[in-house]
């Protein structure tokens, strides 16, 4: 919302003081200047300099007047604008439970999908209400484990067509589906990876799905990711005869694509409406899914249906992700000097065919602290997050696939790789 009301009210820059999906004691802010897209060097620079030359909030002079305290009028032209990312008479009959994980989305998503006509979402009764200590989470993160089980123990009592979590500023957007293999206990405990009948689906999964609805809409534009997300959306793209670019991870790079009509990132933001919102947005991005999840429910066909089809189409694409948290970042450092130094001849049996310091810059890419490997079919990029005190390991390997008979196999095959490249690691 703050991203849209930058540009709504022609204003010179936003803050949004947010924990976004992290531990409580991490609390921050996000900058948005007057495109509504996010801050890119060197204003941050500056910005942490003035920060820096502070020595006490008593020194930092604020005006007694010239505020002006915003109404609603601002969300509901959000929320007008939100609804137009849906194609005029779609389906709207996809159901859906909803946990905002503590955050500030429930009232916005739930105002969004009675306009948009879908049927009201199921609340995470637990996870409903804004609450900063985030109680009932370790990280309020969907991708981290058990992140999600209250929504899948709430979506087991109400049989819904796929369930959706926002991170608590709804930025981001996790999507989970049915999976009968996954029936585990259903108590909904443990470490995530039984959901005990439903399934999570990968940022790159979602950003497939999303990129391939808009394709079949016909839009026109430019389509574009990090470098750290799938290589489908670029067959995609090509197919359906848009532009692709890829950037820089975050969305202060991918919002800055010129002609951008599609952006996402594998973890769990997509921007499905560049001239409303500017960035990661997990609202729209909500809406959309649900559309789609409709279109496909009145054909009797599901999420898994359509991703099964990309594969089928474009050969399997499956990603993984290897992070290791610290303590002190010196960890992270003292890693990536090491590989700088030797980097690895082969991996998961494959040869490394290109090794790549992100660090020197290329034609398409600024320099960045980072790694990327090509293998014979494979991918890896080894990068410290931007956002937690994280080395993160971002793996690909495409598998190429004759007919539908063979996904199984294909998928087998895919996985033991994955798990190869990540004991290499």
């Amino acid at each position: 919302v703050l991203a849209f009301a930058v540009r709504h009210l022609g204003a010179v820059a936003g803050v949004e003081v947010t924990a976004s999906h992290n531990p409580p004691r991490d609390n921050g802010y996000k900058v948005y200047l007057g495109d509504g897209s996010q801050i890119v060097p060197p204003a941050d620079a500056e910005i942490a300099a003035e920060i820096a030359a502070v020595r006490s909030l008593a020194d930092v002079p604020r005006p007694g007047s010239g505020w002006e305290v915003l109404d609603d009028s601002v969300l509901d032209a959000y929320l007008t604008r939100a609804e137009t990312v849906l194609a005029p008479g779609s389906p709207r009959t996809a159901r859906t439970v909803y946990t905002a994980l503590h955050g500030v989305g429930t009232e916005v998503v739930l105002a969004a999908f009675a306009r948009a006509g879908f049927p009201a979402p199921v609340l995470v009764a637990e996870q409903a209400e804004p609450d900063p200590a985030f109680p009932t989470v370790a990280f309020p993160n969907p991708e981290e484990p058990g992140a999600m089980d209250l929504a899948f123990a709430t979506a087991r009592r109400a049989e819904p067509d796929l369930v959706i979590a926002n991170d608590p500023d709804a930025d981001r957007c996790a999507v989970a589906v049915r999976d009968p293999s996954r029936g585990g206990s259903g108590d909904g405990t443990g470490d995530g990876s039984d959901g005990g009948g439903w399934r999570m689906l990968r940022g790159d999964e979602v950003g497939a799905l999303l990129a391939a609805h808009l394709a079949d809409r016909g839009v026109t534009g430019t389509f574009a990711e990090s470098i750290v997300s799938s290589s489908l959306l670029g067959r995609i793209a090509r197919k359906a005869g848009v532009g692709h670019e890829q950037t820089l991870t975050g969305f202060k790079w991918i919002a800055r694509v010129e002609g951008l009509r599609y952006g996402y990132e594998e973890a769990l933001g997509y921007c499905v409406d560049p001239d409303g919102v500017r960035d990661k947005d997990g609202v729209t991005a909500a809406l959309l899914v649900t559309e789609l999840a409709s279109v496909l429910k009145e054909r009797g066909r599901t999420l898994p249906d359509l991703l099964d089809d990309l594969a089928v189409e474009h050969g399997l694409h499956a990603t993984d992700q290897l992070s290791v948290r610290v303590q002190d970042l010196g960890v992270i450092a003292g890693a990536m000097a090491r590989l700088r130094k030797s980097p690895p001849a082969s991996l998961a049996g494959l040869a490394v065919v290109r090794a790549e310091d992100l660090a020197e810059g290329s034609d398409d890419l600024p320099p960045t602290d980072g790694l990327r490997y090509t293998l014979d079919g494979a991918r890896v990029i080894v990068r410290p997050s931007g956002t937690e005190p994280k080395l993160k390991c971002y793996l690909e390997v495409v598998v190429p696939v004759a007919s539908r008979d063979t996904l199984p196999a294909a998928r087998q095959a895919a996985a033991e790789r994955l798990v190869a490249l990540k004991r290499d690691f």
